[in-house]
């Protein structure tokens, strides 16, 4: 890279699905003059290293807003990008074996079926049905939404990125955000200043750290987490939701001709005992490769998306604490409406990073 654009109407920061959702909106919004910046490459950070993940079942109503606005952009993707994102509808599964944990459920399925998801609980008998290789020992009940998937992750980032028509700058970190009078003013580039009034900061983890550029202050922190990958299914069936132990954070979902799977701890033998446990023909497989990203972690485990008040025309989307990926389609929608003014198509007021300030807290209690 020789050079950065002069100026731009809007500079999105981080190159991964939430910047690069944001970007393709902003360009339905009719902003012409946008860049993306990335410090590596698109898609290299918390995304690429996701499961993928998309669902509906959630225990927050703005989230189970947020996933229905999400889905059903993911499921016209290849039609508004012209990119195949390989959506696999075929569920998520809960496997809940926690008195309190089945009646947190049981409320959280009223409401999502109050608003027209699909999802719906099942004996263990009947999980099993679903997933025939799972131990079911001392399980209680499962909660299934058949609308719910894995994608491809890498090609929703290439998709939104092509489809945007946004300036992609790669390997070019930003250094700094110069602001004026409380407005900001340019930014600071590897490669170059670049004038704006507008940054949209989408930075996952790292967004402490952009906002800081600015004087700000979001309070966000990373917590690892690691998936492995066994080119073997061990004959689980071809349509395989994407399955949780809850209790555990145990999961597992089809990649390629294999499986995919993860947990809440970093070291695969910690994660070994639950999957043993929930899985048995698991620990049969071999283990071919691992790979470990970022959460980013709020202090409620809940999203952080609004503009900050000084200085005006920052604005954020990051400690999604796990659900980013899943809800990259709705949030980028509603930044590009805070950007170019629009009527927001989901009032996410009540996620701003202020509420903290105003004893507000919101905990997402369906976290894996």
């Amino acid at each position: 890279m020789t050079g950065v654009p002069a100026r731009a109407d809007a500079v999105v920061v981080g190159g991964g699905v939430m910047g690069a959702s944001t970007a393709f909106h902003l360009r339905r919004l009719g902003l012409r003059d946008v860049v993306l910046l990335e410090r590596d490459v698109l898609a290299s950070g918390s995304t690429s290293k996701s499961a993928g993940g998309i669902r509906a079942q959630f225990a927050d109503e703005l989230n189970v807003r947020i996933a229905l606005r999400s889905l059903e952009e993911f499921e016209r993707f290849a039609e508004l990008t012209g990119v195949d994102i390989a959506f696999r509808q075929h569920g998520y599964l809960f496997l809940l074996d926690k008195p309190e944990d089945v009646a947190a459920f049981r409320v959280a399925l009223a409401l999502q079926q109050s608003l027209g998801v699909p999802s719906r609980e099942l004996t263990p008998a009947e999980a099993s049905e679903v997933v025939p290789q799972l131990a079911l020992d001392g399980v209680l009940a499962a909660t299934y939404c058949p609308r719910d998937g894995y994608v491809t992750p890498e090609a929703v980032v290439q998709g939104y990125a092509s489809a945007s028509g946004a300036t992609v700058l790669q390997s070019c970190a930003l250094t700094g955000v110069e602001v004026r009078g409380g407005r900001i003013a340019a930014v600071e580039t590897a490669h170059g200043k670049i004038a704006t009034d507008t940054v949209v900061c989408c930075a996952g983890m790292w967004s402490k750290e952009v906002a800081a550029f600015a004087g700000a202050v979001l309070p966000v922190e990373g917590e690892a987490r690691s998936m492995w990958f066994t080119p073997q299914d061990g004959g689980l069936p071809d349509r395989l939701p994407l399955t949780i132990d809850f209790s555990s954070g145990f999961y597992f979902h089809r990649e390629g001709p294999g499986l995919a799977f993860g947990g809440r701890e970093r070291a695969l033998e910690d994660v070994a005992e639950a999957a043993a446990r929930r899985l048995p023909v698991l620990a049969e497989l071999p283990v071919q490769s691992s790979w470990w990203g970022w959460y980013d972690v709020s202090p409620d485990w809940n999203a952080l998306v609004g503009e900050l008040a000084e200085p005006s025309r920052f604005l954020y989307a990051t400690g999604f604490s796990g659900h980013g990926f899943q809800q990259a389609p709705a949030v980028g929608e509603h930044l590009a409406e805070l950007v170019t003014g629009r009527e927001p198509t989901l009032d996410l007021s009540a996620l701003s990073v202020e509420r903290f300030e105003q004893g507000a807290a919101r905990p997402e209690t369906f976290v894996v």
